[in-house]
């Protein structure tokens, strides 16, 4: 029997031009496109040529026109700062007007650049979506970034105007952002003209006269600015991708294909009508932020939630129950660290007894492979599916996930469930050959991407074609390795580098990992590859564990390395592992894995600018000479 899932599917892979022509009729157009898909440049496809079209006029001005301006748009809601502040409709776009005025009185057109270093403040919704407004393209850089990181994106945007604030607020702390701000200025080579600079109570930055205009006095005396029609494939924003070294590698999004594919993807994959309440509990520096904070909900005339705080210590282990409650949130989504490190303080659930939860339908989690442990727990203490769904900053939004507006499928532990419609996954081995169902490859999408993707990087065609296309020539390569089962379930196992060869044997480590994470005293895990001299890799795992554990961590290892014997089996050669107080991750909760396999290696590393806290790489290398790995480090 065929399902809506089934039937979209079909229809996106048989016909994408009739399927993204019909969604593209739910979105506003200044002039209607000549053609869906323009696939006459390969491998650069692009979408809806000679159609133009306004993001912001989508995201706000539309629902305005269209007699919700009384709706609110936007939820502000700061635990660090103890505000909650709320946006309409016609109220956010009245700032944004009023902001993109600020931006074109400085020289800001269509096709310029901006960049915004910005905590989780309305502001930066409004500075991006002004840009948007005027045709400029944003670029967003994780507030706090370091100045040297900023300095390189700099350069490479060569933005006119940066848009900034003071500073920004982190857990207790606050982080003074214009010393880093000027210090980068300082080192890039490309200099914007003007600076604007948002002063928070808690924090007041010095200006320099002639660059720096202060937000609120710009704002005082600006004039609103209309929406600027721009082509559906001119671009609406760059962003870096994490971890980037030598040339940045600045991922574009364009305009149309972007407003089309998330419109679309509200009711089709979130299940989220107009007026209902979505919270990405995200960070507008990454992709989430971008695609799920500020645009799609917007566009779906939803109300969206921008969050200023931690999971927990903001407060405690219950700040997103409180916020779901109180704002009557229908839907969330957010990274699988961010409940474990609530399921750590709060094993037991109990804050999430206090909060009246009712109208709370679905939590979605994406950013790393969600452990099984952390899905049942949450569908345990919850009492609604949890959803792990997968993509990538390139791709904008989900490549597998389970399509609750269109049909919900049984969850399956370890996968994001089948591919969504658009995208044709497949899997290869290394020459590029398909492989038989069930075994694990390379995770590859057939060409064209699906609109609201990545057409290219940012002034670097051949770096785009290199990084993403060339390995395995007519697919795009993920760079994840996995499978897919005999009924379309897709696994994503690991990155492909972290597939390991134990003396000729391929392993995924995170097969690995979920054994680990099972054990009912570990709360979340990192296993690696590092260099052996017999077996040429074998696996260590790092543990983290739940508060109020009084086992022995001797114990706890010698349990876990049974474990993965009895499920994974001799050949895994998994016999070290070790307890660490924490592991080292991105500010977006990523483990990094790719760090702490250079210190076992002994091989030399720098700390990734997403580092959320250095001080863990030095845990790091405690714990791995502990072991007798890292030891010849002085």
């Amino acid at each position: 029997m065929s399902n809506a899932y089934d039937e979209a599917f079909k229809k996106s892979i048989d016909d994408p031009e009739g399927f993204w022509g019909e969604a593209a009729e739910d979105c506003h157009w200044y002039k209607k496109w000549d053609k869906v898909l323009d696939d006459s440049n390969k491998p650069f496809y692009r979408w809806f040529v000679g159609g133009e079209i306004n993001t912001c006029y989508n995201a706000l001005d539309y629902h305005v026109d269209n007699g919700i301006g009384d709706q609110v748009a936007l939820i502000y809601d700061s635990p660090v700062t103890d505000t909650i502040k709320k946006y309409t409709y016609t109220e956010l776009r009245d700032e944004v007007a009023k902001f993109a005025g600020v931006l074109a009185a400085q020289g800001a057109a269509k096709g310029d650049r901006v960049i915004i270093y910005m905590p989780m403040i309305p502001e930066a919704a409004i500075a991006m979506l002004a840009c948007a407004r005027i045709g400029a393209v944003h670029s967003v850089v994780f507030g706090g970034f370091a100045a040297k990181e900023l300095a390189t994106r700099i350069n490479d945007a060569k933005p006119k105007v940066i848009v900034s604030a003071s500073c920004g607020v982190e857990g207790k702390k606050v982080i003074p952002y214009k010393p880093l701000l000027d210090g980068a200025i300082e080192m890039a080579e490309t200099k914007p003209e003007h600076c604007i600079v948002f002063q928070r109570p808690m924090e007041t930055a010095s200006m320099i006269a002639g660059r720096d205009i202060d937000w609120n006095d710009a704002m005082a005396k600006a004039e609103p600015h209309d929406c600027v029609p721009v082509a559906a494939t001119d671009p609406l924003y760059i962003l870096y991708t994490s971890g980037t070294t030598g040339q940045p590698k600045g991922v574009v999004r364009d305009n149309g294909g972007h407003v089309v594919a998330l419109k679309w993807t509200m009711k089709a994959i979130y299940d989220i009508d107009q007026g209902d309440v979505f919270w990405a509990a995200s960070d507008v520096g990454w992709v989430v932020g971008h695609s799920y904070i500020v645009y799609a909900p917007l566009f779906k005339g939803a109300t969206t939630i921008l969050f200023e705080g931690k999971p927990v210590g903001t407060p405690d282990a219950g700040v997103f129950w409180r916020i779901i409650s109180e704002h009557k949130v229908k839907i969330q989504f957010t990274a699988p660290t961010a409940f474990r490190a609530i399921k750590r303080e709060d094993p037991e659930g109990e804050f999430i007894r206090k909060y009246d939860l009712s109208n709370f339908k679905i939590l979605f989690l994406a950013g790393e492979r969600s452990d099984p442990d952390t899905i049942q727990w949450s569908e345990k203490n919850l009492g609604v599916p949890v959803i792990d769904h997968w993509w990538q900053t390139e791709t904008g939004w989900a490549i597998c996930a389970n399509c609750m507006g269109l049909h919900h499928f049984p969850v399956r532990y370890g996968s994001p469930t089948k591919s969504v419609p658009g995208w044709n996954v497949q899997v290869v081995d290394p020459e590029c050959r398909p492989v038989k169902a069930g075994d694990i490859g390379a995770l590859v999408v057939k060409l064209p991407l699906p609109p609201g993707t990545l057409p290219t990087l940012w002034n670097n065609d051949d770096g785009y074609v290199k990084a993403y296309l060339e390995e395995f020539p007519g697919y795009y390569k993920t760079a994840d390795a996995g499978y897919i089962d005999e009924e379309g379930y897709v696994y994503v196992m690991s990155r492909t580098d972290d597939i390991i060869n134990v003396a000729g044997h391929r392993l995924s480590t995170g097969a690995m990992e979920e054994v680990l994470s099972d054990h009912p005293d570990v709360a979340e895990c990192a296993v690696l590859g590092v260099e052996d001299k017999l077996k040429g890799q074998i696996p260590v795992g790092f543990m983290v564990l739940k508060a109020g554990v009084t086992k022995a961590n001797d114990e706890i290892i010698k349990e876990v390395v049974q474990m993965v014997r009895e499920r994974i089996g001799p050949v895994a050669a998994f016999k070290t592992a070790t307890v660490v107080k924490r592991l080292p991750k991105t500010r977006s909760g990523k483990i990094l894995r790719g760090t702490i396999q250079k210190i076992a290696d002994n091989k030399d590393y720098k700390a990734p600018a997403t580092i959320d806290d250095p001080a863990t790489l030095g845990e790091m290398e405690e714990a791995l000479s502990s072991i007798g790995y890292a030891k010849s480090r002085k």
